[in-house]
């Protein structure tokens, strides 16, 4: 796994998951990707459901079997952050919100940006922080607060696939609406991160 984007502690953690994989597994890494293919699953998704009913292993540990049994060079992992975020903000309108969003991050110390497949992350010591593209060329913020804060922000309205910590978001329709509040509202979040 690539380390761009990602702060010490989460470093750490991913070291820790590496390390513990044979020993809360019975089986090294290179042993299960001998076990996988025997998978009868196709998808990623599907294939690390079939770890956890078949063998028992957890979110964490199936992630790091898949992603060594992609082949080096062959579609993107964390360890092409580029890629991933080239893919996942296609969208000019959406893109430009992200990019103020940016902005933003970039006026409060000790940021770290990091890409993941379905979400730009936002980290001190944890994520604080997320957004992901919404159609229409709008954009997702999900924010480490309470969403009574502020009127900008609602509840979640479905389960995402960044921390269970962020919980508050807004809708960004535009790159303007990435104002002072926003910018307020971001700098508390980082405050909890």
């Amino acid at each position: 796994m690539g380390e761009a984007g990602l702060t010490e502690r989460q470093r750490k953690w991913f070291a820790t998951v590496k390390v513990n994989l044979e020993a809360r597994t019975g089986r090294p890494l290179e042993a299960w990707v001998e076990v996988m293919k025997s998978c009868p699953e196709t998808t990623p998704r599907a294939r690390a459901a079939w770890l956890k009913a078949e063998h028992g292993v957890g979110a964490n540990h199936a992630a790091q079997i898949l992603d060594a049994m992609r082949p080096a060079g062959e579609g993107m992992g964390w360890d092409d952050p580029e890629g991933l975020r080239a893919a996942l903000w296609k969208d000019a309108a959406s893109l430009a919100v992200l990019e103020a969003i940016e902005g933003v991050a970039a006026g409060v110390d000790g940021v770290v940006q990091g890409q993941r497949k379905g979400y730009t992350s936002f980290s001190r010591a944890v994520q604080f922080a997320a957004a992901r593209p919404l159609k229409g060329g709008r954009a997702l913020l999900g924010l480490k607060l309470d969403p009574a804060v502020s009127p900008r922000l609602s509840a979640p309205a479905r389960r995402e696939s960044w921390s269970e910590r962020l919980t508050a978001t807004a809708e960004l329709e535009a790159p303007d609406r990435v104002d002072a509040e926003i910018a307020r509202l971001f700098a508390l979040a980082a405050e909890n991160g």
